[in-house]
């Protein structure tokens, strides 16, 4: 694996020097468009729809189309205006039952690897961890977007899961519920011995993906018959980098532990002083990002219907390289 992210866990005045890196792959077999009578790539022009010219990269601004038609237009000196978010820090905001998550709320999956000579602040917090059966929230900053995620231990490994925000998660309002009629004693009965009869220990090795082993079969097959339909390509490969960070444990958690036991009192007489800000910190964030999930749908839909691409060409072309 190759690590896209280095910084430090802030826990208390502990900080956990990590490298990241994606927890999860896709073996899904991608397709390019090709032209049918020659097999040549069929590629993507940045076509502007008011001249009718092909633009360039370095030209290419963000836009957002608000409801009444019109369109804001941000240049990247209006993005740095906007909050910095933390450079290569992932501070935790607080420790929570586990069970208190919803599953619906997890998004993107993370291996945190020690980035220190001595691993030991990383072995303390995963211990930490699973002696208090609790999950760290966290503040998780990759590619210029902040996200609030669950820290957690899974095989003796740290791992990050970002969350999506409340409002990403759409409300199940389905009026056909509202009047269907409870099932029968007998019903749930034999609904229940059936269920017992299918039950068994969850292995996700025993479950398979077929379409995709008979599409690699296919291809496979294809390329040792050769013919036609084989077309040499050239790949490239990308770098690796990295490096590490010392601390001094013992000291930053006493006055870690210090500093807790100060703020626990006047918490504790005032509650209105702590937890509310915070939530409403995370909705001022909220709202911040809407009008760049509003656009970026919109982008979406614009690619379905237009050979071109606009704004959203960016962040394609981003991932590519």
């Amino acid at each position: 694996m190759r690590s896209i992210w280095k910084g430090s866990i802030a826990f208390g005045l502990v900080n956990v020097p990590v490298k990241v890196y994606s927890a999860t792959e896709q073996h899904d077999i991608r397709f390019h468009q090709v032209h049918a009578k020659d097999g040549g790539r069929i590629k993507y022009d940045r076509i502007c729809q008011e001249c009718g010219k092909s633009v360039q990269f370095a030209d290419i601004d963000k836009a957002y189309d608000s409801p009444d038609g019109e369109r804001v237009i941000l240049t990247d000196e209006d993005f740095d205006k906007l909050p910095a978010a933390e450079k290569h820090e992932i501070p935790v905001l607080e420790f929570v039952p586990t069970e208190q998550i919803d599953p619906i709320l997890y998004d993107k999956s993370y291996f945190l690897e020690p980035d220190s000579s001595s691993p030991k602040a990383y072995v303390l917090l995963r211990e930490t961890l699973e002696e208090t059966e609790r999950t760290a929230l966290v503040h998780f900053t990759l590619r210029q977007k902040t996200r609030l995620a669950a820290l957690r231990v899974r095989d003796d490994v740290l791992v990050i899961q970002t969350l999506l925000w409340p409002d990403e998660v759409r409300a199940a309002e389905f009026p056909s519920l509202d009047d269907a009629p409870s099932s029968r004693p007998q019903e749930v009965k034999m609904a229940t011995s059936l269920v017992e009869s299918m039950s068994s220990e969850f292995d996700p090795t025993e479950y398979t993906d077929d379409y995709q082993i008979e599409l690699r079969k296919l291809i496979d097959e294809t390329l040792a018959n050769g013919g036609e339909k084989v077309v040499h390509t050239e790949s490239t490969k990308d770098d690796e980098g990295e490096d590490a960070e010392v601390v001094d444990l013992v000291a930053a958690l006493q006055r870690s532990v210090e500093a807790a036991g100060k703020n626990a009192k006047p918490a504790a007489s005032n509650s209105k002083d702590s937890a509310p800000p915070k939530k409403a910190a995370a909705k001022k964030t909220t709202a911040k990002k809407a009008p760049a999930k509003k656009a970026a749908a919109k982008k979406t839909a614009a690619k379905k219907t237009s050979s071109t691409r606009t704004d959203g060409s960016k962040d394609a072309e981003a991932k590519g390289a």
